[in-house]
């Protein structure tokens, strides 16, 4: 077994086992998935830790982007409850390594991307591993991809004050949407589901996640 399969079944077996993630196809895809190439070369020895991963900085211009943790996003995966049928919106993919994830466990996947650089390496990544139902979308964020909907679950790849009525919209009857809400300094794994014309929404868990630039609240007007 090579050192990368080992982190990343030491990675199954240590960080995501152990906070309560039973799903079995979730937890074969993120032992199979080669995490350390879905990040800068520099860092591939922080590929399987705990933590976030930085794949850009401001200095490569725009907002700082970052690969969830590990925990995080296997937790926020299974909390989505996502089906072998599944159209799935993966909303900040980033280098791709989330939509590589749920590639094995949905029909369909859209991968939302609106920085060109980090696009352009999670086209080329999706490619070397042949993730053929995963198809890579340019643009906005907030936005989501109107144009692929209705969507049966929607994964925000990091935190947010709260999603935009732009992508609850595009749930179908029954979709979830899954995100890390971070108010006052806490974050809370807060799952929606839409149920008609109306949604249910319910905390899920308590997770920590770099934000998803494009989400921030609009500044209050103050006299």
């Amino acid at each position: 077994m090579s050192d990368a399969a080992q982190q990343r079944t030491t990675m199954v077996e240590s960080q995501i086992l152990t906070s309560d993630v039973t799903d079995r196809r979730l937890l074969r895809a993120m032992g199979e998935v080669p995490r350390e190439r879905f990040v800068p070369a520099p860092l591939a020895a922080l590929a399987y830790m705990d933590e976030a991963v930085p794949l850009s900085t401001p200095a490569d211009g725009g907002a700082q982007r970052w690969l969830m943790a590990p925990r995080v996003l296997a937790k926020l995966l299974q909390l989505a409850e996502i089906g072998e049928g599944d159209r799935v919106l993966d909303v900040g993919t980033g280098t791709g390594y989330s939509a590589a994830v749920l590639a094995p466990l949905a029909k369909t996947v859209i991968a939302l991307e609106s920085d060109g650089r980090l696009a352009a390496q999670a086209r080329q990544n999706l490619a070397a591993l042949a993730a053929a139902n995963v198809t890579l979308v340019e643009g906005s964020l907030p936005d989501g991809c109107a144009t692929e909907a209705p969507y049966d679950a929607i994964v925000l790849e990091g935190s947010v004050s709260a999603p935009p009525a732009s992508l609850l919209d595009q749930l179908k009857d029954g979709g979830r949407l899954v995100a890390v809400i971070r108010k006052d300094g806490l974050g809370k794994a807060t799952i929606w589901r839409r149920l008609g014309r109306s949604l249910d929404q319910w905390t899920a868990f308590d997770a920590d996640a770099p934000p998803l630039p494009g989400f921030e609240p609009a500044p209050a007007f103050v006299f």
